[in-house]
Formats: C-alpha cells, structure tokens, sequence
C-alpha cells in the first residue's frame, strides 16, 4: 500500500479517476517500457499482460475460478466513507470479468478469500462477501484500527496488518482481535502466509520477517524501503514490491537483488501476489494490474 507514516498519522496522496475508467479494463494492452530486469543469475520476470482502466488498484486475491480479484480505492477521499471503492474482477488472461464485482466500498486495500468468503480490508473494517457471487456478508469493526492494509491467510486464520499501529489483527465473523504488535514493525505493510511462518514486509527499514509466532520472529532480509507486498517463488525465496516502482528478489538465504525498476516511468508496484508462477501486481498509478511470469532456474 502506498502510505507515508507520520508519528501516528497515515497520509496518502490519492490522484482521482472518473469511473467510466473503468469499463476500459476489458482490454489488456502492452506496458510502457519497465527497466531491464537486472542479471541475478536465478530469478526474473517475463510480463505477460498489463490491463488498464482501474481506480487507484491496490490489492489482488485468488478467485475461485482462478481469477484474479482486484481492490479499488477509486476516487475521494480514502478517509472519508463515500462509497466509491470496488472490486473487480479479472480473467486469468487479463481480460475483464467484471468491472465492479463488488461496490459501494468506501477505499478496499487488502484482499483474501477463505472458504469461498472474500474479506476486503475497508476503511474502519473488514468487509464480506461471497467470493462466487459478490453478495455482501456484513463487516467486522477494527476497533483502534488506524489505516487496514494488507491481508493473508495463515493456519486458518484471516488476518488484517493495520500499518498506523504495527499490530496485526485477527477477523471472525464474530469480531475482531489482536493477533500480534511490534513497535518494531514500523511501517508495518504486506502480510503473507507461508506454512509455519507468518511474513511481514515494513516500509521504513524494508525489512523481509519471518513470524514463527505471535512473539519469536527472524529476519530474513532489509533495505527494500516502501516494502508492500510479498509473494512466494516456487522451489524457494521471495519477490517483494516496494510501492514507489519496485519488485526485489530475495534469495533463501537472505540476498537482495532488484529484478524491476519502474520509478523512472511513473508506475508504481502496489500489493505483490504470487499465483503458481504467476505475479499479479497493481499499479496504484497508472491505474493499471501487471501481470509477470517468474523465469529462471
């Protein structure tokens, strides 16, 4: 998510859309030039399409039917409950499924399904719906909550990183609860399940945590300030997006390598997801989703 942490302010600088946007986002077309993956020796992305049309794109989520769900702020004011966010969904291909699967949210972030349930952070809240159908399953308040980012799910849980307290939150659809906080986690950003381990991206330090449990966690790597989202590489290590134009490799044990730079462009790399080999990215600006293909041994 593309956020500035002010002692305990969020601030973020939304550039507007009309909606009629959006019905452009049927028609995957090429990308403006991204900058030259650079030579790691063993991992690089191939981009497969970039569809166009969408509000402020955030977050992305599995559907289903092995589409892609894709959050809208849209235009206004994320902080204020207007209504304009949605959700929309993509074929695999790319292609348009549906503009607004889901509207009438007021600025959705973070996505995840869980038995057949797909949970939009929104706002002061996580709101539900039918992951088939898009019906509304009510919404789960946050007390406290400051600014709902990312989402996962991690051993059956639904969790929620709040980025303007460092506290992760755990969602039923009874309620809400603390599941784990750090001061240390400035910034706190992406979250991503990964078997026993809880992943944590941060923006200040851009550091890469493995979370065993609520209390024992482990450095895996640093320095991708503005992390956002994380995605896991088939056969081992990492990918994680840095929102102002980012997509770092990191290796097992740890090493950085930046594999896509698109500052220079103006296209920023918002909630990283990993789908197989595929990576789905949305680009808060230009209002456009990215999709890559991981390559290499």
């Amino acid at each position: 998510m593309r956020v500035r942490l002010v002692p305990v302010l969020v601030v973020m600088a939304l550039a507007g859309c009309g909606s009629p946007a959006a019905e452009k986002a049927a028609e995957p077309e090429p990308a403006a030039e991204a900058a030259e993956p650079a030579d790691t020796g063993e991992r690089s992305l191939e981009m497969i399409w970039m569809a166009s049309g969408f509000e402020q794109p955030e977050g992305a989520a599995l559907a289903p039917d092995g589409g892609y769900f894709i959050s809208n702020i849209g235009a206004g004011d994320p902080a204020e409950p207007d209504g304009n966010g949605y959700i929309s969904k993509l074929n695999t291909d790319g292609s348009l499924a549906a503009a607004k699967f889901v509207e009438g949210l007021n600025a959705p972030i973070g996505l995840a399904v869980h038995e057949g349930v797909l949970y939009a952070a929104d706002g002061d809240g996580v709101a539900m719906f039918d992951a088939a159908t898009g019906a509304a399953k009510g919404k789960v308040a946050v007390p406290g909550a400051m600014f709902l980012n990312d989402m996962t799910v991690w051993k059956g849980d639904v969790l929620v990183a709040d980025s303007g307290t460092a506290t992760i939150h755990k969602i039923t659809p009874d309620g809400a609860s603390v599941f784990a906080a750090n001061a240390g986690w400035d910034g706190l950003n992406g979250i991503l399940g990964d078997g026993d381990r809880l992943l944590i991206a941060t923006m200040t330090e851009g550091k890469l945590i493995g979370l065993d449990s609520a209390s024992t966690e482990t450095l895996i790597a640093a320095g991708m300030k503005d992390a956002d989202g994380i995605g896991l590489i088939p056969g081992g290590g990492y990918l994680v997006s840095s929102w102002p134009g980012e997509i770092h490799h990191v290796s097992p044990d740890g090493v950085v390598s930046l594999l896509i730079d698109t500052k220079a462009d103006g296209i920023l790399q918002n909630d990283l997801s990993v789908f197989g080999d595929v990576v789905i990215v949305p680009n808060w600006e230009p209002g456009t989703v990215t999709a890559w293909k991981i390559t290499g041994p």
